[in-house]
């Protein structure tokens, strides 16, 4: 990435945020995002609460983050609420994304189909949810990390003629 792009990394759980299982899935995206040349300005762990979910997305994109990156809270679990949250704050879907995410997984496991993470814009701010697994978010973040410093350029109104390329 040669776009500067400042990002959030918010971990959805129960277990992690009351210390009682280590937050592995967080730590990779971050790890992977600052590799492409992204700088991660916010972390944060939550519970599974929809309420705390989109308190700190309205945040950090109130804020001007370019990126916001979930993980966790995105299966069958009674628990998991982070698309429902994710959905509520934002201003546009962004479908092909989150598409792409759970094809990256469907190579590699069936039961990424099982996924309900979404993906969206509110604001400026591109916001997409991964699964929990460490696994799943690097094989999830390595089948779109090549697209988000134009989708970044788009929104911050940088890019050029899209049609061209």
């Amino acid at each position: 990435m040669e776009l500067k792009i400042r990002a959030g990394i918010l971990t959805v759980s129960d277990k992690a945020s009351r210390g009682e299982r280590e937050d592995r899935s967080g730590p990779a995206l971050r790890e992977l995002i600052e590799a492409a040349g992204a700088e991660a300005v916010r972390t944060a762990i939550v519970p599974d609460d929809q309420e705390e979910i989109r308190a700190v997305l309205m945040a950090w994109s109130n804020e001007g983050l370019d990126l916001v990156l979930t993980t966790g809270g995105t299966g069958l679990s009674p628990r998991d609420w982070t698309p429902e949250a994710t959905k509520s704050v934002l201003d546009r879907e962004t479908p092909g994304i989150s598409e792409a995410i759970r094809a990256a997984g469907l190579g590699k496991t069936r039961t990424a189909m099982l996924s309900r993470a979404v993906s969206g814009i509110r604001k400026s701010t591109l916001i997409i949810n991964f699964p929990g697994s460490e696994r799943s978010v690097r094989e999830g973040l390595a089948a779109v990390i090549d697209v988000l410093p134009h989708a970044v350029e788009v929104l911050r109104g940088a890019a050029g003629d899209c049609a061209k390329k």
